[in-house]
C-alpha cells in the first residue's frame, strides 16, 4: 500500500534529487564521472548592472555553470535602459566569466517568442529545439551557443 502527497516538501525534494542523481551515475559513465569530478558541481553565475545615481538595479543575469556549459536562466534589463546594450554587456560578461574562469565551451537558454530569441541569435546563438504553445498561445526556444 503507498499514499500519495502533493505537498511541496524541500526535504523530499532534496532527497529525490540525490536518488535521481545516483540512479544517472549507475546507468552512465559520463553522469558517474561528473558527479564525482570538478565539472559536476553546479555554481551560480550572477550578474548586476546596478544605476550609479540611483544604486537601482537597472539589468541583470543569473545563470549557472556545469558540466562546461552556461545556462542562462534570466536576463532582464529595465524597460528605461533598453536599446542601450546593456543586455549585450551582461550577457558577453556572463559568457566571459563562464568561458575565461570556470572553463565553460558552450551555453544554452530558453525564452519565449515575444522575448528576445533575435536578440541571442544575434549574439551567436543558435535554435536547438522549440516547444510550441508552452504556455497556451506561445512558443518556447531553447538556444545554445559555442563559447569562444
Amino acid at each position: 500500500m503507498f499514499r500519495m502527497e502533493t505537498e511541496v516538501d524541500k526535504e523530499w525534494r532534496s532527497v529525490l534529487g540525490e536518488r535521481l542523481r545516483e540512479a544517472n551515475a549507475d546507468r552512465s559513465p559520463v553522469m558517474r564521472a561528473l558527479r564525482d569530478g570538478p565539472m559536476g558541481e553546479e555554481v551560480p553565475l550572477h550578474v548586476w548592472l546596478l544605476d550609479d545615481s540611483s544604486g537601482e538595479l537597472a539589468g541583470g543575469l543569473t545563470g549557472r555553470t556545469w558540466a562546461r556549459w552556461l545556462h542562462v536562466d534570466l536576463l532582464w534589463v529595465d524597460e528605461r535602459h533598453r536599446g542601450a546594450g546593456l543586455g549585450t554587456r551582461l550577457l558577453a560578461e556572463a559568457e566571459r566569466v563562464a568561458r575565461a574562469e570556470r572553463g565553460c565551451a558552450r551555453a544554452r537558454l530558453e525564452t519565449w517568442d515575444f522575448q528576445a530569441p533575435v536578440f541571442y541569435r544575434r549574439h551567436g546563438y543558435e535554435i536547438a529545439g522549440q516547444v510550441p504553445d508552452y504556455p497556451p498561445g506561445v512558443t518556447e526556444y531553447i538556444l545554445v551557443k559555442t563559447l569562444a
